[in-house]
C-alpha cells in the first residue's frame, strides 16, 4: 500500500505499521538524503568507515553494523541513485511556519502553569510536538528577526544595525540572496506568505505604493503574498497582494478619532486604504491562510510551504467581541486568546485539507513580550516568565521565545528540548528535511535542528549564539554563560544604556544555569570567563558566519 501523499499514511495503515528510519553509513563522500525505499524511510550519513554499513532502526537501542550484502548494496545503490533526481516515493512533508508578534513564552500555558490566559490550541500542539525551553530569536524585535528567520542570517550583518524598517522602506532582503522560500521552491514547493511582511517594499528610499511594489515577496521565493506592509500600527494601511493592493490607501487616517476600536494602544497617523479597519486584521489573516491551504488541497500531490507571520498580539491590542473579557490580563490577553484561536483555525484547516499528518509546523514568536513591570503588577501575569526585561531589551524577556514544533509520527509528541537554539536555525533545519544543500553563502548563521527534532544522539548544535537589541547592543551566549557588551537593557527598559564607572563593569556576564533572571552580574568576578566570549562574539561578529561551511562578508558589508 502507498501512503496517501497528501495526509500521509493513517494509523492502522501496513504503510505506517511497517515505516521505520534506518541510518545507513557507507563511504564518505556519500551525503545524506531522506526517501522512502518501499515502506522504509531510509536516512544516509558520512562515515569514516568504508566497508561496512550500518542501520539503525527507531526501535533500537544502537547502531547495528554489519558486512555489505547484495541486499544491502542494492538499497544503498538505490539510495544513491535518488540522490540525483526525486524518486516517486520521496517523502516532502508540507512546511508552515506560524510566527506570532510580540507574544512572549510565559503566555502559554504549556510553558507557564500560571499564565492568565487560555491558549489550548497552543497546549495542544506542545503535547503533539516537541517544546524548546532555550529558543530564541536573532534580535529582541521585528524586522530582524524575521530577516533571520527568512535567511538564516543574523540580520546586524546587513546595512540595519539598529531598529526596525518601517512602512515605506525599500525591501531589505537581497533578491540574489537564497531566503527559506526560493530554496523550497527549488524543490519543488508551492510557496505562499499570509500576514505582516515588515521586510520592506521596492526599490526607493520612500516606497511608492501607487507602482508595483517590486522587489518584494515574489521576488524572494514566494509565488504568492497576501498581507500588511509592517506592523499594525505603521502607515500605509493597505492590504498587499502580490505586488500590488488590494485597495490604495486614498483616504488619511485621523488618530484621535481611530486610535480605539474596543481595544487599547496606539498607532501612528497617515494613508488608509477604504474600508480598512486595524480589527479585521488579525481575522482576514487567518482567513486567507484557510483559503491558501484549500486552494493547495486541489493540487495533494505538489508539497506546500505557507509562511504565516501574525500581525498580533502587537499593538494595537483589539481581540474582537468573542473574545473581550476572556483572560485576566486585559485586552493584551484577550488578544492573546484570539492568537490561539487563530492557529486553531490553521491546523483545523490543515487536518480537513488531509494535510495535518503530513506537515512539519513550526509555531514560534519574532521577540519577547512587550509587557512592562507595570503590567506584571497589574496582573499578576508574567508575559515573558520570569526573564529579565521585554521585547526589544538584550535581557532573556527580549528574545527567549516559544518553539513549538509538531511532525507527526516523526518528532516525538509531548517531547521537550533544553538545547539553546535560535530562530535562524530554522531555515538549515528545513533544508535537511528536503534533502537541499546549503550554498556557502547562504543561511551563513543557521544550524541543524532535525537531530535534535526526531530525538537522535548528536552533538552540541550551537556553540555560539548572539543576540541582538533595538539601539543594536550585542550578547554572546556559550553554554550557560551569557555576555552582554556594555550596561543597561538596551531597549524599552530603563535605563537603556549607562555609562561604566570607574573601576565598574563594562558589561554583564550571567550564569544563566544558576541565575536564569540575571540578577547577578559576575562580569568583574570571572575575567576569565569575560575574555573568551568577548573572543567568541568579535570572531563571529567580524568573520562574515557562524556556520561551518559558510562564507560571508564581514560585518561593514550590507
Amino acid at each position: 500500500m502507498q501512503p496517501d501523499r497528501r495526509s500521509g499514511p493513517r494509523i492502522g495503515d501496513p504503510a505506517r505499521c511497517l515505516r521505520r528510519h534506518f541510518f545507513v553509513h557507507a563511504h564518505p563522500e556519500f551525503s545524506w538524503k531522506t526517501f522512502i525505499v518501499e515502506t522504509l524511510n531510509v536516512r544516509a550519513y558520512p562515515t569514516s568507515r568504508p566497508g561496512s554499513v550500518t542501520l539503525w532502526g527507531r526501535s533500537r537501542q544502537r547502531p547495528t553494523c554489519v558486512k555489505p550484502s547484495a541486499t544491502l548494496a542494492a538499497l544503498v545503490v538505490l539510495v544513491l541513485g535518488a540522490t540525483s533526481s526525486a524518486g516517486a516515493g520521496e517523502v516532502r512533508p508540507n512546511i508552515v511556519v506560524i510566527l506570532a508578534d510580540d507574544l512572549g513564552i510565559g503566555d502559554l500555558g504549556c510553558y507557564n502553569a500560571e499564565s492568565k490566559i487560555p491558549t489550548p490550541h497552543f497546549d495542544r500542539l506542545a503535547s503533539e510536538g516537541m517544546r524548546f525551553t532555550d529558543a530564541h530569536t536573532p534580535s529582541s524585535v521585528c524586522t530582524p528577526t524575521r530577516y533571520g528567520l527568512l535567511t538564516g542570517r543574523y540580520c546586524w550583518r546587513t546595512s540595519l544595525k539598529h531598529g526596525v524598517l518601517m512602512g515605506y522602506d525599500p525591501l531589505l532582503i537581497d533578491t540574489k540572496r537564497l531566503t527559506m522560500a526560493s530554496l523550497l521552491r527549488r524543490a519543488g514547493y508551492q510557496t505562499a506568505g499570509v500576514g505582516k511582511w515588515h521586510l520592506g517594499l521596492g526599490s526607493r528610499e520612500r516606497t511608492d505604493y501607487s507602482q508595483p511594489l517590486v522587489p518584494g515577496p515574489l521576488d524572494v521565493g514566494f509565488d504568492h503574498f497576501f498581507g500588511i506592509p509592517a506592523s499594525l500600527d505603521m502607515a500605509p494601511y493597505v492590504y498587499v497582494v502580490d505586488a500590488g493592493l488590494e485597495a490604495a490607501p486614498t483616504e488619511e487616517i485621523d488618530v484621535s478619532k481611530h486610535r480605539r476600536q474596543g481595544g487599547e494602544g496606539m498607532w501612528r497617523g497617515g494613508p488608509i486604504a477604504p474600508g480598512f479597519h486595524h480589527i479585521d486584521v488579525l481575522p482576514r489573516i487567518v482567513d486567507e491562510s484557510v483559503a491558501r491551504i484549500e486552494s493547495y488541497a486541489e493540487t495533494p500531490e505538489t508539497p506546500f510551504f505557507l509562511y504565516v507571520p501574525l500581525s498580533a498580539p502587537h499593538t494595537p491590542w483589539l481581540p474582537i467581541e468573542e473574545f473581550r473579557g476572556s483572560s485576566e490580563a486585559g485586552y493584551y490577553g484577550d488578544f492573546v486568546h484570539q492568537v490561539d484561536a487563530a492557529v486553531g483555525a490553521i491546523l483545523r484547516s490543515l487536518t480537513n485539507a488531509g494535510f495535518a499528518e503530513n506537515t512539519l509546523l513550526f509555531v514560534t514568536s519574532d521577540n519577547g513580550s512587550h509587557w512592562p513591570a507595570s503590567d506584571i503588577e497589574k496582573y499578576d501575569h508574567r508575559a515573558n516568565l520570569h526573564y529579565r526585561g521585554q521585547k526589544a531589551d538584550i535581557h532573556e524577556g527580549g528574545h527567549r521565545v516559544p518553539l513549538i514544533v509538531r511532525w507527526p509520527g516523526e518528532v516525538p509528541a509531548a517531547s521537550v528540548c533544553d538545547e539553546t537554539v535560535c530562530l535562524t536555525d530554522v531555515m538549515a533545519t528545513v533544508a535537511a528535511v528536503v534533502g537541499q544543500s546549503l550554498p556557502e553563502d547562504a543561511a551563513e548563521d543557521s544550524f541543524d535542528l532535525l537531530p535534535a527534532l526526531l530525538d537522535k544522539p548528536h552533538e552540541t548544535i550551537r556553540d555560539a549564539t548572539i543576540h541582538h537589541s533595538i539601539n543594536g547592543t550585542f550578547a554572546v551566549r556559550v553554554g550557560p554563560w551569557k555576555l552582554i557588551d556594555g550596561l543597561g537593557s538596551g531597549g524599552f527598559t530603563s535605563p537603556q544604556s549607562v555609562e561604566p564607572s570607574d573601576g565598574g563593569p563594562r558589561g554583564q556576564l550571567y550564569n544563566l544555569a544558576e541565575d536564569p533572571t540575571e540578577s547577578n552580574n559576575l562580569y568583574l568576578d570571572r575575567p576569565d570567563i569575560v575574555a573568551q566570549l568577548t573572543a567568541v562574539l568579535n570572531d563571529v561578529r567580524d568573520k562574515g558566519f557562524s556556520r561551518p561551511g559558510a562564507v560571508g562578508p564581514p560585518l561593514a558589508a550590507p
